[in-house]
C-alpha cells in the first residue's frame, strides 16, 4: 500500500472511530455535541483540557465514558486544600523483603499513573500540587526525590473548575493554563437535552459502553494527524489572529489595545495549527482549512489572553475579543498579504 492509499485508510478508520465514540457516548450523555468534538480534537492531537462549568453538567462522566469507549486505564483525583504532590504522583516506602528479611525502597505509583487522568476541581489545590500535575502534563514524567518516572502514553489530563466558588480556591495562572491545549466551556443544557436527561436518570435505564480504541491505535492516529499537511496561508492565518492578541505592537487593531492586557503566546499557534488538523481529520478531510482553525480559536485563545478591568468592567470576555479578531481577519491569502496592517503585523 502506497503513502497516498495509507493516509486514506487511516483516515477513513480515523472518522469510523469517531461515529462510534460518538454513539458510545450517547448512550450515557444528552447533548453536549460540541463539547465532546473538542474534547476529541485535543485527545487526537495530543493535548490537555481544561473544563469550566457549573456543577451537575455530567463533566465527569463524560470523560469517564470516553477513557471507557477508548479502552484506556482511567483515574479520578478529586483536588482538596489538603492534597499534597505526593499524593498524586506516588510514594517511595520502605518494604520488609519475607525472604531476606532486608528492607528494600519500593515505590508506589499514584493516580498519575493512568492513560485519563480527571482531575476534579483542579482550583481547589494548592500551588505545589498543582505544578507536580503540570509537570507530568508537560513532561510526561514525574520526579520523586531523585528519581523521575515515565509515564505510559498515551496520557491525557481533563481538569474540571468550577466558576461559581471562588472562596479557598487556588485559581490557576495565566501561565499555567497555557499548558492546556484547550479551554472548554461546559453550558447548560438545551430544554429537550434536559427533557431526555431528566427521563434517563429518573428511570431503570443502563448503557453498556464498548470500547472503539485501544492505546496502540490513538498512538498511530495521533501520528497521522501530526503527518498532515498544512498549507502556508492556514499557517500564516493562525500567526495573524495569535499576533493581532499583543497588545503594543504594529498592526495590533485599536480594539484589542483598548481590551486586552495581555496577548497569547506561540504555543497558542501551535495548538491552533495541531487542533485544526485533527478538526479536518475528524470530519474526513485530509486537507485543513481556515474555518477548522476558526472552530479552535475559542478554546485555544480564551485562557491565553487576558481582558483588562476597564473592558471586563463593561462585560467584555475573551470570547468576544476572539469573534471581533475572526471578523477582522480575512481569510483569503491575497487579501492577507496585501492589507497594510497585517503587512505590519508579519514584519515586526
Amino acid at each position: 500500500m502506497n503513502s497516498a492509499d495509507q493516509a486514506q485508510a487511516d483516515l477513513e478508520r480515523l472518522q469510523r472511530a469517531r461515529e462510534q465514540i460518538v454513539s458510545q457516548l450517547s448512550k450515557t450523555i444528552v447533548g453536549q455535541q460540541e463539547v465532546i468534538e473538542q474534547l476529541l480534537i485535543s485527545i487526537f492531537a495530543r493535548g490537555h483540557c481544561l473544563l469550566e462549568g457549573v456543577p451537575g453538567l455530567a463533566k465527569t462522566l463524560m470523560i469517564s465514558t470516553l477513557a471507557r469507549t477508548m479502552n484506556l486505564s482511567f483515574s479520578r483525583i478529586q483536588f482538596t486544600p489538603d492534597l499534597m504532590p505526593a499524593d498524586i504522583t506516588g510514594t517511595e516506602i520502605i518494604e520488609e523483603n519475607k525472604t531476606t528479611g532486608a528492607r528494600e525502597r519500593r515505590f508506589m505509583e499514584g493516580p498519575l499513573f493512568a492513560n485519563v487522568v480527571l482531575a476534579d476541581e483542579i482550583n481547589r489545590t494548592p500551588p505545589k500540587t498543582q505544578a507536580a500535575l503540570l509537570e507530568a502534563m508537560q513532561e510526561r514524567q514525574i520526579t520523586v526525590g531523585r528519581t523521575r518516572h515515565t509515564l505510559q502514553d498515551p496520557f491525557f489530563v481533563l481538569a474540571t473548575q468550577n466558576p461559581i466558588e471562588q472562596e479557598g480556591t487556588y485559581p490557576l495562572p495565566e501561565a499555567q493554563q497555557d499548558r492546556f491545549m484547550f479551554k472548554v466551556w461546559v453550558s447548560y443544557p438545551t430544554f429537550d437535552d434536559e427533557f431526555e436527561v431528566a427521563k434517563r436518570t429518573t428511570g431503570r435505564g443502563s448503557s453498556d459502553i464498548q470500547s472503539v480504541l485501544n492505546a496502540s491505535e490513538i498512538l498511530s492516529l495521533q501520528e497521522f494527524i501530526r503527518g498532515i499537511e498544512v498549507s502556508e496561508n492556514v499557517i500564516r492565518y493562525a500567526l495573524a489572529l495569535v499576533r493581532q492578541t499583543r497588545i503594543g505592537q504594529p498592526g495590533v487593531p485599536d480594539f484589542v489595545q483598548d481590551q486586552l492586557a495581555w496577548g497569547a503566546g506561540p504555543r497558542a499557534v501551535q495548538f491552533l495549527i495541531l487542533g485544526a488538523k485533527a478538526k479536518a481529520a475528524l470530519s474526513g478531510r485530509s486537507h485543513v482549512d481556515t474555518a477548522d482553525v476558526q472552530f479552535c480559536a475559542k478554546p485555544v485563545l480564551r485562557h491565553r489572553i487576558v481582558v483588562n478591568f476597564a473592558a471586563e468592567s463593561d462585560g467584555v470576555t475573551s470570547d468576544k475579543v476572539i469573534d471581533q479578531l475572526i471578523q477582522n481577519t480575512p481569510t483569503a491569502q491575497d487579501q492577507l498579504l496585501q492589507d497594510a496592517r497585517f503587512q505590519k503585523l508579519f514584519a515586526s
